[in-house]
């Protein structure tokens, strides 16, 4: 049984990690693949600044340390910015797989062109980092969103009403009005709605946390994983740092 551990990039308790695990719902996976969903310890209190970001990567980076010596096969990250991802390629050998950068590439497998749906304007750095990553800016054809302050916690539930029409209406602009033939949800924290969408919208929808569960299922089927010549291991790791200046923080944030 390989099993694949998935970093939720907030501390929550275990009935809102459940929302988180809810994802698989969504995809179809092999019965010798086994997916362990746990919250990281600190945390932005959302992806909106630079120092946001410092710490986001900071709280993935002391999450998946020991992925590898506790039997893990592969990580998973459960957020588009990517958070994490290429500090713990530096510090594991097993495949680490974030959904920013793979959402982007796999959609441009469906379609010529995409559009990113989000919640709020205040994510539109996480994507345009990405694309400018890529190269990839002038595949994507619109970011729209709905101006709605995201919940990482409790996620959509409670506001489906409200929130999934107004997503509804936001992708057909991006369809209809900027040229998108695929849609690309813009956060994991948006999963639940991507069966409304998919069922009413006339292009390919991109839920990206499902997206990674199946590529991490992928990678260690093909036995590949990340080039150590482009996240080369640290000469002189330091891996208790990492863990004592997180547990400094989580004391700070107990207080």
């Amino acid at each position: 049984m390989k099993r694949v551990l998935v970093i939720v990039p907030f501390p929550m308790s275990a009935e809102n990690l459940a929302q988180r695990r809810a994802q698989l719902q969504a995809v179809t996976l092999g019965p010798d693949i086994a997916f362990e969903f746990e919250p990281v310890k600190v945390a932005p209190k959302n992806y909106v600044s630079a120092s946001d970001m410092t710490l986001a990567d900071f709280g993935v980076l002391e999450a998946g340390l020991d992925a590898e010596r506790r039997g893990y096969d592969a990580v998973c990250i459960d957020t588009m910015s990517d958070s994490g991802v290429a500090a713990l390629r530096s510090e594991l050998s097993i495949p680490v797989i974030g959904p920013g950068r793979a959402s982007v590439l796999t959609a441009l497998m469906f379609g010529n062109s995409f559009s990113i749906l989000a919640m709020w304007p205040h994510w539109r750095h996480l994507y345009v980092r990405t694309l400018g990553d890529l190269g990839l800016a002038d595949k994507c054809a619109s970011i729209r969103w709905i101006d709605a302050r995201p919940d990482n916690q409790n996620l959509l539930a409670g506001k489906e009403e409200e929130v999934f029409p107004a997503l509804e209406a936001a992708a057909r602009r991006c369809i209809d009005e900027d040229g998108a033939e695929v849609i690309l949800l813009g956060s994991t924290t948006m999963h639940q709605a991507h069966a409304h969408l998919a069922e009413r919208l006339p292009v390919p929808v991109i839920n990206p946390g499902p997206l990674t569960y199946k590529l991490a299922e992928a990678a260690l089927g093909l036995g590949l994983t990340h080039s150590r010549k482009g996240w080369p291991a640290s000469p002189a790791p330091r891996g208790e740092l990492v863990r004592a200046m997180v547990a400094a923080g989580q004391a700070q944030d107990s207080v």
